[in-house]
């Protein structure tokens, strides 16, 4: 079973690996709009013209996600050890 240093440790690297996911994720949709967009409709069938608004919802979930399991748990854990 984990230690608390050991949960410690793993909830930052998780929150780091998930930061930087997103920041590539962002970075990509973002410089690269019209090649992931035509990607995207091509794959999902999805109207070009919707995919910025599910781009927006996707990227806003996942900044949740990150905060709410990586970065919370892991500055609670970070003041209590």
């Amino acid at each position: 079973m984990f230690g608390m240093n050991e949960l410690v440790t793993f909830l930052g690297w998780c929150t780091l690996i998930n930061v930087g996911i997103y920041l590539f994720s962002a970075f990509f949709i973002f410089i690269f709009k019209n090649f992931t967009t035509n990607i995207h409709s091509n794959m999902s069938g999805v109207d070009p013209t919707e995919l910025p608004a599910l781009y927006f919802k996707y990227l806003g979930n996942f900044k949740i996600g990150i905060l709410l399991f990586n970065l919370a748990p892991y500055v609670a854990l970070k003041l209590m050890v």
